[in-house]
């Protein structure tokens, strides 16, 4: 028995390639990560209302002549952000030009990315080389990626869109950014989760499960980066003070911030309130820290190469996270904070994975 497949079914089905998938899926996962990061520069360079239509395949090619140029800025003009914000500032063409390549990397990445999960699929799909029960994971996987293309849309149109020019909005929803950012976090956990169990499938050992205290640390690590991702979004870095002590541990000289908003309710301020979001982003960290020590910790004695990883990210992380509030955002400081919270999600899945693994191997549990 294969993880409940007779092998007599498994001899029958074909040519399977488990390993080779699984080094496909990984190869994703890291333009995965690289997607995050360019999108981190995209956030920060307040590029990514740039670009104000979605246009799939002509989109893919950037403006080639100076009238090409010229219409993309006129589009961009009629935005608040422009009319508000950075026409007041006195853009010129070149700097629209800078923040007009960040996001056309950011989108061109999404295009190679779908590419290089959509046309291997196909592939491996017609020669058969897929294992038993692994297609519909791998199609879920491939909606997934043609949903986050949805959401970015829906993201920049919230910050391009009609009711944004009724509004005045000067950026997009904070909530729009969150979906279209842990959607992203969801897929990369997925893509990796799904690699590793190929590589168990290719060693006849079966897949791992998932529920008990992984399932608790992935919940609390994703409420972490949930509150990120509207840290971003409401550009809360900004909110802590300045100097060292001042800006951190402390918010603006006190413990909890002056300046949260509680007229709209509990409801807005826990999750639209730039104060309160940063609050809270900061001090479940160690919330966060405090799980995954836990996580390590039962696998150190038999994953060793894991509970350093888990160590070691977690441990980056929050430096950056101090250093991003101390610098006042500094954009590679906080690209590096965003970066390495995709990384948290690779190694919080890895120790996940090992923890169900090896709770479903017969007479064995981690301790």
């Amino acid at each position: 028995m294969n993880d409940g497949i007779p092998l007599e079914a498994v001899a029958n089905y074909g040519p399977a390639r488990p390993n080779a998938i699984a080094r496909w899926l990984y190869f994703v996962a890291a333009l995965v990560v690289m997607m995050v990061l360019v999108g981190g520069i995209t956030r920060l360079t307040e590029s990514g209302l740039s670009i104000t239509e979605w246009k799939p395949v002509t989109g893919a090619l950037p403006p080639f002549s100076e009238q090409a140029w010229q219409a993309e800025f006129d589009a961009y003009r009629q935005i608040p952000e422009y009319t508000q914000v950075n026409g007041p500032a006195g853009m010129t063409l070149a700097q629209y030009k800078f923040i007009y390549f960040w996001e056309w990397l950011h989108r061109l990445l999404g295009r190679v990315i779908g590419l290089a999960f959509a046309v291997p699929l196909a592939l491996y799909w017609i020669r058969g080389a897929i294992p038993i029960g692994y297609k519909p994971r791998l199609l879920a996987l491939l909606a997934l990626g043609a949903m986050q293309g949805v959401f970015g849309w829906l993201m920049v149109s919230s910050g391009v869109g009609a009711e944004a020019q009724e509004l005045g909005r000067t950026d997009v929803s904070h909530y729009w950014l969150s979906i279209h950012l842990m959607t992203a976090f969801f897929t990369l956990g997925g893509l990796v989760w799904t690699a590793l169990d190929l590589t168990n499938y290719a060693q006849g050992q079966p897949r791992a499960g998932l529920r008990g205290f992984p399932v608790v640390v992935l919940v609390v690590v994703a409420l972490q980066l949930l509150y990120g991702a509207w840290m971003a979004g409401l550009n809360a870095g900004y909110v802590a003070g300045g100097g060292w002590l001042n800006s951190w541990p402390l918010m603006q000289g006190s413990f909890f911030p002056d300046g949260v908003d509680w007229s709209r309710g509990a409801w807005h301020a826990f999750t639209a309130d730039p104060f309160m979001v940063h609050f809270i982003h900061r001090w479940w960290a160690w919330i966060t820290v405090g799980f995954l020590i836990v996580m390590a910790r039962k696998l150190r004695a038999t994953q060793r190469p894991i509970s350093v990883a888990i160590h070691v990210v977690f441990g980056v992380q929050i430096l950056l996270g101090i250093a991003t509030v101390w610098s006042g955002v500094a954009l590679w400081i906080a690209v590096a904070h965003q970066l390495f919270g995709a990384l948290l999600v690779c190694v919080t899945v890895w120790g996940a994975h090992a923890m169900g693994y090896r709770d479903r191997m017969p007479g064995s549990a981690l301790r």
